[in-house]
């Protein structure tokens, strides 16, 4: 019987490769390569989650996992139905705006060597689109970190999906689709280059993320002067922020490595470059709180090392490990100083700095790219033709990554700025003001992160105002409530919270 059974697969398997007349073009270790990234970069959606409820306060972390796994719900359908086709599809006409309708529904996006439709030769094109897939759900889902604690859920799932359309997949097409950006050269000379996200991703997340903190205004009681230097409510839950930061930095390594589209040297060295980018960026921002505060700080460490993996993403793949080095400490200054000057001088609430730390960043790190590109030493690829200033290519790509950045940046801040005003006079955008008081786990889910009073009233849906036991919990975090620090600490807490 086992013998029969593996004949039929036989049979089959050979009647299927016939068909698509394509198996011999599947490359199977680049495609097992391309399944494991896919893993690791949805992996990074969770964790995200987690590294931002961390960071809040504990009333207001059950709404961002749910937007978070809400989005990635929602998103990963709307690419399957319109996302791929408008970002990667063939471009609708000559310009290289946008993709035209071909995979609508992922029509004709088969099980056949993605190389026919674009340059990842060797893997499947459903891989392909699937691994494309996760990088625009969690593109959206950064900047929940910006308006977190006073965004209403209906308005958010709008805004993710007119964001996705009008800002991610156009953006996407034309850097990643073949669109103009790509061409700014010429089809001979090329255009601006973007390895893993630097302008597509964090650029424009980063920049929509500042023009919706502008837009929303400050939390309630927000005062940077509050704490030394980031997070001006203590967060509840610092392990959680740590846990989710580790899912992101293991997620990264799929991220950009598995955005070379292929296994073997490439990869391996984009994977080196994101690690040591990310290690120097962190190494930055623990001396800084250091230095600030006379104390090193876990959330200042795992800030840097998210800095550092998002600026180092568009260079990733198209310089040497010790430019990477080099990048992460200008990354590090860069997006530190950042903070200090959006939050602390201009008083601007990004709740959890995403303009700083993925905007910023992402914006350094793609400029980067024309002063040290160098894919020839990266890959042998001597006619790959990314070349910096420093390594003997001129000013040319410097100045496409230069018009890139700008246009991407001034598009997601056009748009952004219309979506939100579009929200504010049809759905409203923000929660009221006895909704943030109370919290949005509370006002708009119905539910809590940690209750320590078990009686039927502690149990039950909450919908009044957080009293007893539980007030404390939300406002102070189940490490104060139990070990509570000097009276002076605890008051300064419960005002911010």
């Amino acid at each position: 019987m086992a013998d029969a059974a593996g004949g039929a697969g036989a049979v089959t398997s050979a009647a299927v490769c016939a068909a698509l007349d394509s198996c011999d073009r599947i490359d199977e270790g680049h495609t097992a390569w391309m399944l494991v990234a896919t893993g690791f970069v949805l992996l990074m959606t969770p964790g995200l989650a987690f590294f931002e409820a961390g960071l809040l306060r504990s009333r207001n972390s059950i709404s961002i996992l749910m937007q978070c796994w809400a989005g990635l719900l929602i998103l990963s359908t709307l690419w399957y139905i319109v996302g791929y086709t408008l970002a990667l599809g063939p471009s609708a006409g000559d310009a290289g705006i946008i993709g035209n309708l071909d995979h609508f529904f992922f029509i004709d996006v088969e099980t056949n060597d993605a190389g026919e439709h674009i340059n990842a030769g060797g893997i499947p094109l459903t891989v392909f689109a699937t691994f494309q897939m996760m990088f625009a759900v969690i593109t959206p889902l950064l900047i929940t970190g910006a308006f977190s604690e006073r965004v209403e859920f209906g308005a958010f799932v709008v805004f993710i999906i007119l964001w996705s359309v009008i800002i991610y997949y156009p953006v996407c097409h034309w850097v990643w689709g073949g669109g103009w950006l790509t061409k700014l050269g010429g089809d001979e000379n090329g255009g601006a280059v973007d390895f893993a996200g630097g302008i597509v991703i964090h650029t424009t997340a980063g920049i929509s993320s500042l023009v919706v903190a502008l837009v929303l205004g400050p939390r309630k009681g927000f005062d940077p002067s509050s704490t030394s230097w980031n997070t001006e409510a203590r967060p509840h839950s610092i392990p959680l922020a740590t846990i989710g930061a580790a899912m992101l930095w293991m997620g990264w390594f799929g991220f950009n490595a598995g955005s070379a589209l292929t296994s073997g040297a490439t990869p391996g060295h984009t994977l080196l470059c994101t690690h040591i980018g990310a290690c120097t960026c962190g190494i930055v921002w623990t001396v800084m709180s250091k230095i600030e505060d006379g104390k090193p700080s876990i959330v200042a460490s795992l800030n840097g090392a998210i800095a550092g993996l998002a600026g180092i993403t568009p260079a990733s793949g198209f310089i040497t490990s010790q430019s990477s080095f080099f990048l992460g400490i200008v990354l590090g200054f860069a997006s530190y100083y950042s903070v200090k000057l959006l939050k602390g001088r201009l008083l601007i609430d990004d709740a959890l700095d995403v303009s700083s730390v993925h905007g910023c960043t992402g914006i350094v790190g793609s400029l980067a790219v024309g002063f040290i590109g160098d894919r020839a030493r990266v890959t042998g690829a001597a006619g790959a033709d990314i070349y910096g200033l420093f390594f003997g290519g001129g000013w040319h790509l410097l100045l496409w990554q230069t018009i890139a950045v700008a246009v991407a940046a001034a598009w997601a801040a056009l748009w952004t700025w219309l979506i939100c005003k579009f929200l504010e006079k049809t759905t409203g955008f923000r929660v009221s003001e006895e909704q943030e008081d109370e919290g949005l786990d509370a006002a708009l889910h119905g539910e809590t992160a940690r209750i320590l009073d078990m009686s039927p009233n502690a149990l039950s849906p909450r919908k009044g105002p957080l009293t007893g036991k539980v007030a404390v919990v939300d406002q102070l975090g189940l490490d104060d409530a139990l070990m509570p620090e000097p009276k002076e600490a605890n008051e300064t807490a419960v005002a911010s919270a």
